[in-house]
């Protein structure tokens, strides 16, 4: 166990974000296929640098910033790109190739934590059974492929799979090696809420004791994607180009926004209503809830919590759970040890 390093993995339909020892760090889930054609020197026209091209045995890829401008956009939110559709595997590499080009290559294979939508994760035993089943087959193993004509590769041990707002939970209950912050550790036994506003979905989880609430947990597909929906309704932008112009402030979103809001917040009141009062804490995390920040803080009296990173919140979540896991486990085999000693 020592000798993997620990990664979080956030497989966000917004961006993908990873968290791993030396931080974290996020690219946009904007991938394009990439057709092979170039684009000449125009004089009197700036010169644009492409974004990162990924190869992979599926073929070539743009992927991150402006990679819908280039090639054409790959856009697939179903959950069946979790046992790997290309664009997602393009798209994790992509995310490891910008880790590794910051900090260096690996010393040793990965354990990698990744979380997934609630949806994912919610109906018939056999069905997620199959959904889990799928996406540690493509993830674990030795991966190769090209980034920008450079060659990569890294070795991932074992996987983990769970939902995205555990993420979130274990961000705000532990600090950076993985231990229980004194001051929230005993908010642990008790009811916690999450809400996660992400590009895809709106996930609500609720937790007691660290065992989930059925009744308090479920997702649905009005997500910051809904936003942007009601900002192109003829159509003429993909979410990729929308999502980059949002990020840059470059939307006007004055009208659309108190809509989309409304639509989130009767969600949250569907499955939770006057209920949420029960909760010790509300944690709001995703992209979406810096656009919510108003909205959603008022309505839990002062109980509700936004990360300082709400976007990476739950990929350093995922990585500080696969640490205070690691160290568990340690602890049991020294007992074990210790008894046949």
């Amino acid at each position: 166990m020592d000798e993997l390093i620990f990664f979080g993995n956030d497989m966000g339909a917004g961006a993908n974000k990873l968290c791993g020892p030396q931080g974290g760090l996020q690219l946009l889930s904007t991938v394009a296929t990439d057709d092979g054609r170039t684009l000449a020197r125009m004089p009197g026209l700036a010169r644009r640098k492409p974004p990162l091209r990924v190869r992979t045995q599926a073929g070539s890829f743009y992927v991150g910033p402006d990679a819908h401008d280039w090639g054409r956009p790959v856009e697939n939110l179903d959950y069946d790109r979790f046992s790997g559709s290309p664009e997602l595997v393009a798209l994790f590499y992509g995310t490891f190739t910008r880790y590794l080009d910051q900090h260096g290559p690996l010393p040793a294979p990965i354990h990698l934590t990744v979380g997934l939508p609630v949806g994912t994760l919610t109906g018939p035993s056999d069905q997620v059974s199959a959904t889990v089943h799928a996406a540690r087959r493509w993830l674990k193993g030795t991966h190769a492929w090209e980034a920008d004509g450079k060659p990569y590769a890294i070795t991932i041990q074992e996987v983990r799979v769970t939902s995205q707002p555990v993420g979130a939970l274990f961000d705000f209950l532990l600090d950076d090696e993985g231990s229980f912050l004194p001051r929230r550790k005993r908010l642990f036994k008790k009811e916690i809420g999450i809400i996660s506003v992400g590009m895809n979905t709106v996930e609500v989880l609720a937790v007691r004791a660290g065992a989930p609430l059925p009744r308090f947990t479920a997702g649905h597909t009005v997500g910051v994607r809904r936003l942007l929906e009601l900002l192109n309704p003829d159509g003429l932008y993909s979410l990729g180009e929308l999502d980059a112009l949002l990020r840059a402030g470059r939307l006007d979103t004055a009208q659309a926004l108190p809509v989309w809001g409304r639509e989130v917040t009767g969600f949250i009141e569907r499955r939770w209503g006057s209920a949420a009062r029960r909760f010790t804490a509300v944690l709001v995390v995703g992209g979406g809830a810096l656009l919510l920040r108003d909205t959603l803080l008022p309505r839990f009296e002062g109980r509700a919590f936004v990360p300082d990173d709400p976007v990476l919140s739950t990929a350093r979540g995922l990585y500080k759970f696969s640490l205070l896991q690691a160290r568990r486990r340690r602890r049991r085999a020294r007992a074990q040890g210790e008894e046949g000693a």
